[in-house]
């Protein structure tokens, strides 16, 4: 019989409620350390250092736009001078209102625990990390795996909401159906493909754009000669990627920071040297006479927005600067020199209009030629590492969220766990980045395709960000609209034009937003279905209980762990199996690992563990908790962290039980003492076990009953002490005598009934995608020789 929510327990009969007593959740244990993930003070000191280090994290792809900005604005050449001045001011205030205003002191602030929602060129979440903010306060969750417990988590936070309030009534609408959970997800998940697209043009236009400056101090260079010297360079960054970046990223924040001065201090010279009449494109009423130009200067927009390309990663790599620190970055070394080097530029292309084509390069004095030429050519590889590097990172956590097949990831440092190398992506990235790069041949559609990724990222997490300020913050609803008609009339202005370019280059991030959403959204329906299927054929505690003490088999020397989806309940695979084989584990374990919509779950917290039936049963129930940024190592041995959790658990379970409160004993206040401080000397002394142990939780679930009621706390009888010791010496016999990880083997496919699209997403996608991925037996890196698969099939 599958056991039910308990909220459809009307009219179930007792053996339902049996099973309920039965399979109560996990209690938590952990509350002793809330709050110790709270955010950090720093020094003035360090914060200047941090704003320093973040240089070159940070904000590589915003800074290397001056590179290209002019020439994908007017690909045709210059009309007049008053086109440079409404062009030049739609730069400045695009800078204004969106890094600036939007992300620097808006979006900025939308961080998980300050976890950055990196959105594009250090995806460390993105989307997803606002789609988790939003799956704590609302429970919009397709896999609807969490509990209660898991809010009591130090890294998870939400907040409760008047009935009354807005924000309830929002929060209700978006659990109400399945369709608005699935619009959600959808949306998210066209904002991470885009993203994926945006790591794979950044690198192809900053590299390219880097080169063009062979041929202004060489015009008899060919384009085929630039163009194989861009793709020698990213086949070589591609190819060091597996070196990690930890040994040389200490040159990045120099490097990048040298950048902005360089751009800053030529932007000034060029203002001083040609022309500052620019200056007047602070007055808006420019970019109204812009407008006025026609139909070209509308398309124009699309090159005008590559600008603040990058601006959505002004919050990209927060778990290791603080918000401050960013902000503080961008407002006095990125903001000013990019506003010198954009004004510059248009004040040299104002007196050589002919120039626009390569405006950077040749607006650069000629003394400083060649050290400019390799400090560029140095600032693009930064960028374009942070992408490649940031892309890894998205992927890794929508694996996580279960919206992408599980893929091998390496860990390239040891200081960091942040810096990882997915090798199947690395050079799927390669293969694309350099067809882009020598398919297109110019830096023209290269920037149309770059431009159309960029603005429907920003389209989607201004969409994410009004849920975000109404559940998160309980923003007025005033400064919601502000905020939202601000956003989106810059915006849907840059997407309108953008439009019109979708024949000349947009399409390429269109198609591979496209083939990798279809592949993120068949995984995660595949995903949901087996889900599905599992909780609904999941069998009673209750009837194999019922079987008694050896589950009406011979039960044999050893441990078996069964590894469910699920928090509850007796996994389908565990019934298969006793159906058809006679014998069974001495001790049986069933193991839940499940991915929280947080940023990590701390080490100290991450199992729970309870006992289901009598201690004669031997059988537990172990949950295994993750954040998305969390990643099992190779050094990680998952099958000790599981019998150590255990091993403490039956500890902690007798410790408590060993103590019970009397109020017929009268001891005097001297014993009391001595009683209370052996039992805190007892539970400390358990805590530091569990300290001891690498990788295992100091809450694991045990049902406390009693509590320090009055003064009078005394200790029960040795046998207990006893029992413990002989069902510790039990555990250590059983994993002496052989471990056995039974994984479940379901096959997916489609019904006879279904359509032709769903025939080929299930029965050869899902198929496919699930014959390439990692089984949990390598994620969890568990010995081939002891893995039991109980194969099933299933139809939707």
């Amino acid at each position: 019989m599958a056991s039910v929510p308990v909220e459809e327990s009307d009219g179930r009969g007792s053996m339902w409620d049996l099973d309920q007593k039965l399979d109560q959740p996990m209690d938590e244990e952990a509350g002793r350390i809330r709050n110790m993930h709270c955010e950090k003070k720093f020094s003035s000191l360090l914060l200047l250092r941090l704003a320093f280090q973040s240089l070159g994290v940070v904000f590589g792809d915003l800074g290397t736009s001056p590179l290209y900005v002019f020439y994908n604005t007017f690909p045709r050449g210059v009309g007049n001078g008053e086109d440079i001045i409404g062009a030049l001011s739609l730069i400045i205030y695009s800078i204004i209102l969106i890094p600036l205003l939007k992300y620097v002191f808006v979006v900025l602030r939308a961080n998980d625990n300050g976890q950055g929602m990196i959105i594009c060129s250090d995806f460390t979440g993105g989307t997803f990390a606002l789609y988790s903010l939003l799956c704590r306060h609302a429970k919009i969750r397709t896999i609807p795996n969490q509990h209660k417990t898991d809010e009591e988590l130090t890294t998870y936070s939400c907040r409760t909401y008047d009935e009354n309030s807005f924000a309830a009534k929002l929060k209700h609408w978006l659990e109400a159906h399945t369709y608005k959970k699935n619009a959600v997800l959808i949306l998210v998940l066209i904002g991470t493909c885009m993203a994926i697209g945006d790591g794979i043009l950044t690198p192809a236009i900053s590299v390219l754009s880097a080169s063009g400056g062979l041929k202004v101090n060489h015009p008899n260079i060919s384009n085929g000669m630039i163009i194989l010297v861009a793709v020698v360079i990213l086949v070589g960054l591609f190819s060091l990627q597996h070196y990690g970046t930890d040994r040389v990223s200490w040159l990045f924040a120099p490097i990048v920071l040298l950048w902005f001065l360089l751009i800053g201090s030529i932007g000034a010279f060029n203002l001083c040297k040609y022309d500052s009449s620019v200056l007047k494109a602070f007055n808006p009423v420019h970019i109204v006479r812009y407008f006025k130009g026609g139909h070209k200067n509308l398309t124009s927009l699309g090159g005008i927005m590559l600008s603040i390309t990058g601006a959505d990663v002004l919050f990209s790599d927060l778990c290791h600067f603080p918000v401050l620190a960013v902000q503080i970055a961008f407002t006095f070394v990125v903001f000013p020199c990019l506003l010198l080097a954009y004004t510059g530029q248009a004040a040299y292309i104002i007196q050589h209009q002919d120039h626009v084509f390569d405006a950077f390069y040749r607006s650069i004095p000629d003394g400083i030629y060649w050290p400019m030429f390799i400090i560029a050519t140095a600032a693009a590889s930064i960028a374009s590492q942070a992408t490649i590097s940031a892309t890894f990172s998205i992927i890794k956590q929508a694996a996580a969220l279960d919206c992408f097949p599980r893929v091998k990831v390496v860990h390239t440092s040891k200081k960091f766990l942040g810096q990882i190398y997915i090798p199947d992506i690395n050079w799927i990235l390669m293969i694309l980045c350099i067809a882009v790069t020598a398919g297109f041949k110019n830096q023209i559609q290269i920037g149309n395709a770059y431009g159309t990724a960029v603005v429907i990222v920003m389209l989607v997490t201004t969409l994410l960000m009004i849920p975000i300020m109404i559940l998160v913050w309980r923003s007025h609803w005033m400064l919601v609209l502000f905020f939202t008609a601000l956003s989106l009339l810059v915006e849907l202005t840059y997407f309108s034009a953008v439009l019109f370019k979708v024949n000349e280059g947009g399409w390429v991030p269109l198609v591979i937003a496209a083939a990798f959403l279809f592949i993120m959204f068949v995984w995660h329906y595949g995903t949901v279905k087996r889900y599905e299927f599992e909780k609904h054929s999941r069998v009673s505690i209750a009837w194999i209980l019922g079987l008694g003490p050896s589950l009406g088999l011979v039960r044999v020397p050893g441990i078996g762990f069964v590894y469910t989806d699920l928090a509850s309940g007796v996994p389908h695979i565990f019934s298969h199996l006793i159906t058809n084989l006679p014998a069974i584990h001495s001790v049986v374990v069933f193991v839940c690992v499940k991915y929280l919509p947080v940023y990590t779950v701390p080490v100290e917290e991450r199992f729970l563990v309870k006992r289901i039936g009598t201690k004669s049963f031997h059988i537990f129930r172990c949950v295994a908790r993750y954040g998305y940024k969390d990643l099992l190592r190779k050094d990680d041995d998952f099958e000790k962290m599981l019998f150590d959790s255990i091993s403490i658990y039956v500890r902690l379970e007798a410790m408590m039980e060993g103590y019970s409160d009397s109020d017929e004993c009268a001891f005097s206040t001297q014993q009391n003492a001595k009683s209370i401080d052996l039992l805190e000397a007892d539970y400390m002394d358990t805590l530091g076990s569990i300290m001891e142990v690498k990788n295992t939780s100091s809450q694991d679930s045990i049902p406390v009953q009693s509590s320090h009621q009055g003064s009078s706390v005394t200790r029960s009888s040795a046998p207990s002490s006893q029992i413990t010791s002989e069902e510790l010496d039990f555990l250590n016999r059983c994993k002496e005598a052989g471990v056995v990880h039974i994984l479940s083997n379901t096959m997916v496919r489609a019904r006879r009934d279904s359509n032709l699209v769903k025939k080929i997403a299930v029965d050869y996608v899902y198929a496919f995608l699930r014959r390439i991925c990692r089984d949990n037996s390598v994620m969890f890196n568990l010995p081939h020789e002891s893995l039991l698969n109980v194969g099933q099939i299933f139809y939707v």
